[in-house]
């Protein structure tokens, strides 16, 4: 039965391909009338220099409508018109007043992708004089508009006799905006590197498990040069003294695996960015309640991030040196599983009392952060997870958390995070934690009870594993991995969050003096 609903799934699936965002293309000069056309106007006189290519009829046709209107110019402001000109709709979008920067641009790409969405025809958006400032504009609002278009509906039926608007898929063309006669090279990379992991992300676990994972990567990777890809299985990471993530599997019939893409275009000692990969999470013995369990197919955003991140980097040629580490498992309850109380020993030898199976995302990057940090002797580490509800408590949907042993490496992250729009806030690290996490019979415990910092425990506990004095970040992503309400260039679903900071983190990286090295008990 399992293999006929199988069958059937992949037959639905291959008569209905996700849709793609309308490709993007660039141009010195507007064509002629048809389909769509976007404007972002800062004030009214920009009409006059932006709309310069329009004719004049159609030009002042649009300014009586804004005054009409009473369009404010406010940044995402708005107005959609039809029946002027030869244009089957046009867009106002308003910029505000204060400087644009990348991200603000990627702003409006989004916004023109999702309000001409239904457009039977071509979308021309003038850019011509906009964000003088940002070299590669163009670029910007390009990768804006592939990221907003964004749709996943690879299960949904079709009917094939009632074929997709071939205008549909027409391209959205940006004219006049500086730097798009670059976009083939690090702005598309970008977003293929985003659109992976929300792929990835959205994917049900039934279809992307740690194996399968591991088998998407690779061929995201096909044909890319200086990426080595390895997988470790259950008798690798056995060797290994890997009992922290083999813990988290063992009660799923589908094994767990660390996987390792090294893109190596530069020299030195590398970025290591590891990544939560709970392909499904359950709770495993201290079982989750039913009500919103199916959004735990996303707990493993993290290891999408880092994934596309290196896919980013390595097709666009970046001139850096990253080693990115997904720790894969699948987190059930079956009669092998892990039961609270249990003691496991993770990859550098410490010991872990398991108060709650549910707290198992840090019980994987315990032994990824670790490994990373010995194999590789890496200038930095950072680690990606959706680890705790309790940092959506403290910061909401807007900021994801960090946590860091060292000032200068938060600073970089948070910059990173400013120039994407892919905001932190920091949160504190205290020798306290230690304390609460103090176990009797083990070196640490993966959780305390009672009313505690649950998202800086988290973060303790992850930190607990880099003891060789590497400077070392987290970021919490639960409460900004998934959207429910849209954002510019982030549908409703899986954000794919993290692959723009990352990416920038990662080119823009200068290295930071080390840090005192973790004591050896977490009572110290």
């Amino acid at each position: 039965m399992r293999r006929i609903a199988a069958a059937l799934l992949a037959a639905a699936t291959a008569l209905t391909p996700a849709v793609a965002a309308r490709p993007v293309s660039f141009a010195n000069a507007a064509p002629q009338a048809s389909g769509a056309l976007v404007l972002p106007l800062g004030n009214a006189e920009e009409l006059a220099s932006r709309g310069g290519s329009l004719d004049s009829g159609t030009r002042d046709a649009i300014g009586r409508a804004l005054a009409s209107a009473e369009f404010d110019y406010k940044e995402g402001s708005t107005l959609s018109l039809r029946g002027i000109g030869g244009w089957s709709q046009i867009v106002v979008i308003g910029t505000g007043s204060a400087p644009l920067t990348a991200a603000k641009l990627q702003d409006i790409g989004g916004t023109a992708a999702t309000e001409t969405a239904k457009t039977d025809g071509p979308v021309t958006l003038l850019a011509n004089g906009l964000a003088a400032n940002v070299p590669d504009a163009g670029a910007q609002i390009g990768i804006g508009a592939e990221l907003g278009g964004y749709t996943f509906d690879r299960y949904k039926y079709r009917d094939a006799a009632k074929p997709r608007a071939a205008g549909r898929d027409a391209p959205l063309t940006i004219v006049g905006g500086a730097g798009g006669d670059g976009y083939a090279a690090q702005p598309a990379a970008l977003t293929e590197g985003v659109l992976l992991a929300r792929n990835l992300i959205t994917e049900p676990s039934n279809e992307v498990w740690p194996e399968e994972f591991v088998t998407r990567t690779r061929a995201a990777f096909r044909g890319v040069g200086n990426v080595t890809i390895e997988a470790l299985d259950e008798t690798r990471m056995r060797e290994l003294g890997m009992g922290s993530i083999l813990s988290v599997g063992q009660g799923s019939k589908r094994p767990p695996r660390m996987l390792i893409v090294h893109y190596k275009g530069g020299s030195g000692a590398p970025v290591v960015l590891a990544g939560k990969g709970i392909t499904f999470d359950s709770g495993g013995t201290s079982l989750k309640p039913g009500t919103g369990m199916w959004r735990m197919k996303g707990d493993m955003a993290g290891a999408a991030a880092v994934v596309g991140t290196a896919l980013s980097l390595a097709k666009s040629r970046a001139p850096v040196n990253v080693v990115a580490i997904a720790a894969l498992a699948e987190n059930m309850p079956d009669g092998g599983a892990t039961r609270p109380g249990d003691v496991v020993k993770a990859h550098n030898g410490k010991t872990i009392e398991i108060i709650n199976t549910d707290a198992e995302g840090r019980l994987v990057l315990a032994d990824a952060v670790s490994y990373g940090e010995r194999r590789f002797k890496p200038a930095a580490i950072v680690d990606i997870a959706t680890l705790t509800g309790a940092v959506g408590g403290a910061l909401g949907s807007d900021y994801a958390g960090l946590f860091a042993n060292s000032d200068p490496l938060a600073q970089q992250l948070s910059a990173a995070g400013e120039a994407t729009g892919e905001i932190l806030w920091r949160l504190p690290l205290h020798a306290n934690h230690a304390k609460s996490m103090k176990s009797d019979i083990a070196d640490i415990k993966n959780s305390a009870e009672g009313g505690s910092p649950g998202a800086s425990l988290g973060a303790h506990f992850i930190g607990y594993f880099v003891d060789g004095g590497t400077p070392w970040a987290h970021l919490d992503i639960a409460a900004v991995s998934w959207r429910t309400d849209a954002l510019p260039t982030v549908p409703k679903g899986a954000a794919g969050y993290g692959v723009r900071l990352l990416d920038r983190f990662v080119r823009d990286f200068r290295p930071v003096a080390g840090v005192a090295p973790a004591a050896s008990s977490a009572a110290n």
